[in-house]
């Protein structure tokens, strides 16, 4: 695994966040083995198709102190752990309505310390309360996304790009996304050079 990654993208991390992307390995490693979250081929690059793909939100939006981040389908906890991460003072719900994976998200939270993420084992429909931004990376098609997070979005925006969706996909969206006149797509081949990233996206659908 190569950790070097996070740290040429992102060069100005603390040493508290260093340490945090660093001990990442060794929890996932560990976990896996006992309930297998990531895939065999992907948990050895576990810095590049997962840490550092879930980081492709942060090249689009930054997240202000105190805003409210929902991930939606967080599985092994992508991308909310690594945004949680680099962003310290934002809060982050990570859901997921499969137990075995809310474990491990909860227990790589309590071996990074981290203390704005919270790990809850739930349907999205199910979760109350709002949030500035709702996560998530390819857990459906976008109406069907849009369906289940409905009315989860605060109305009021205190970023300057207006609160909605940024969801990470890949290949040819054209067909999924052509009934949304606001969406925007942006290829995470502009920001980074490997090649897992050619196809990759973040897709951004503001609120109505």
């Amino acid at each position: 695994m190569n950790i070097d990654l996070i740290f040429n993208y992102f060069t100005s991390l603390t040493n508290v966040q260093r340490q945090h992307f660093l001990a990442l390995e060794m929890l996932y490693q560990d976990w896996n083995k006992k309930i297998n979250v990531v895939s065999r081929k992907d948990i050895d690059e576990l810095y590049l198709r997962h840490v550092l793909h879930s980081l492709g939100i942060a090249k689009i939006q930054q997240f202000n102190e105190g805003s409210k981040i929902l991930d939606v389908g967080t599985g092994g906890g992508f991308p909310g752990i690594p945004l949680a991460i680099l962003f310290p003072d934002t809060h982050f719900m990570l859901v997921d309505a499969i137990g075995k994976k809310i474990k491990v998200v909860q227990e790589v939270i309590d071996g990074t310390k981290l203390k704005n993420v919270t790990a809850v084992h739930s349907r999205v429909e199910d979760i109350e309360g709002q949030f500035d931004f709702i996560v998530s990376r390819a857990v459906a098609a976008m109406p069907t996304f849009v369906h289940w997070t409905k009315g989860k979005i605060k109305k009021v925006s205190s970023h300057e790009r207006k609160n909605g969706i940024l969801y990470l996909k890949g290949g040819d969206l054209s067909e999924e996304l052509k009934d949304y006149r606001t969406v925007q797509v942006f290829e995470l081949s502009e920001y980074f050079k490997e090649e897992f990233f050619e196809t990759k996206k973040v897709v951004y659908l503001p609120l109505k």
